[in-house]
């Protein structure tokens, strides 16, 4: 498919639409990236109608707005609305379809090295309350999830195929979609960690043929932190426990029985923060005019771009494997701690985090690595951005 490129006066334009990117350079997309000013504006004019007129009028008044978040959700990753749940991360996401799975003893669990910190927490749970055991596929020497050893690992016990498909701490990817017509041809339930994929990778969940799929706002969406939603395929909707109810997750109530909705807000509690609702809508539908596809062109050519500058300098060390490789990129300097380096970077107007060794535990320790510096670019982020990173990486190595 021949996708067109974000033009260099695009660039400009998107910039001016983001006041962050006229305080700092921003490589820690994969934190927490700089709002659209609009974004911002959306949740400070509701707050101010709210604080003005009443919290439940003001509802009432937006409540088209607020719903038609769901939809632009579900457009974003070819879903239906009442496949969506609206929560406040993709940790809180996860954790209502993980926990909400019938586990029994024997039960067991496939999941990839690259696994994210929450999650592992969840396996080791349900290891030790319930007796489920947890098969993990290592990558290849290439850095590769090699299908042929997961499909093989794949037993009658098995009950669930978690993946995270793109880790916090690395810049290799998990093939999500290649899982997913494995985990389908043997009938068995796929869950999808797509916190660092949302607005930087095209999600397609009848592609993936994921069951469940949890995403954060505030990394690679641009929407406030707080936001995330839940997709949860609507033929399996029933087949999961619900953790909380309320009047609004379940409305039909009688002395004796109760019924949950019949769509995917069932996995909701009624009180929310609608400002921040808003917001992400908001955050969604900029990034679905501008191209999920365009802004994934042009984050792999900023991320390509800045590996091989760091690569090219001496004393720098990239860590990130694999063929297929995102936005986020990891690196160390030798002799520096890498806390050392975030600081003397913070120090220069420029943002980078450290990437921690609990954050994605199973790839770390397999590579022998405590931290990593993680420089995570987004589409807004400029090659000229990336020259003055690297300049400073070299005027730290040789002072």
């Amino acid at each position: 498919m021949n996708i067109t490129p974000i033009t260099e006066q695009e660039i400009t334009q998107l910039r001016a639409e983001t006041i962050g990117t006229t305080q700092k350079i921003h490589f820690n997309n994969a934190g927490a990236s700089f709002n659209p000013d609009v974004v911002v504006d959306t949740v400070i004019n509701y707050l101010r109608e709210e604080a003005t007129l009443g919290g439940y009028e003001i509802e009432d008044k937006y409540r088209d707005e607020l719903n038609n978040t769901y939809r632009l959700i579900a457009k974003l990753i070819n879903a239906d609305d009442d496949e969506i749940a609206i929560v406040e991360n993709a940790s809180t996401a996860w954790g209502i379809a993980f926990n909400g799975i019938d586990f029994k003893p024997g039960d067991e669990i496939i999941t990839c090295e690259m696994e994210y910190v929450t999650n592992i927490i969840g396996f080791i749970n349900v290891q030790k309350t319930l007796g489920v055991s947890l098969k993990i596929i290592p990558n290849d020497v290439q850095g590769n999830f090699p299908l042929d050893v997961f499909e093989q690992a794949i037993s009658p016990k098995t009950k669930l195929i978690a993946m995270t498909q793109i880790p916090s701490t690395a810049g290799g990817m998990i093939p999500v979609v290649e899982i997913g017509k494995i985990a389908r041809r043997h009938r068995v339930l796929y869950l999808v960690d797509a916190c660092q994929s949302a607005g930087q990778i095209p999600l397609d969940v009848k592609e993936i043929g994921c069951d469940m799929l949890s995403v954060t706002g505030r990394k690679y969406l641009r929407a406030p932190r707080g936001t995330g939603f839940l997709f949860i395929r609507k033929g399996i909707q029933d087949s999961l426990k619900l953790l909380f109810m309320d009047g609004y997750s379940a409305p039909t109530v009688s002395l004796h029985d109760f019924k949950p909705r019949g769509d995917a807000r069932r996995f909701e509690l009624y009180e929310k923060n609608r400002a921040l609702t808003l917001g992400l809508g908001k955050a969604v539908d900029y990034a679905l005019n501008i191209g999920v596809d365009r802004i994934w062109k042009r984050i792999q050519y900023l991320a390509t771009l800045l590996r091989r500058e760091l690569a090219a300098i001496e004393g720098i060390t990239v860590h990130d494997f694999g063929a297929q490789q995102c936005g986020i990129v990891t690196f160390s300097a030798k002799g520096l701690e890498n806390a050392l380096v975030k600081n003397k970077l913070a120090d220069k107007n420029i943002n980078v985090s450290v990437g921690k060794a609990i954050s994605t535990l199973i790839y770390m320790d397999k590579n022998h690595l405590l931290n990593n510096v993680r420089a995570s670019v987004h589409y807004y982020n400029t090659e000229a951005e990336i020259q003055v990173l690297c300049t400073e990486l070299k005027s730290m190595l040789v002072s």
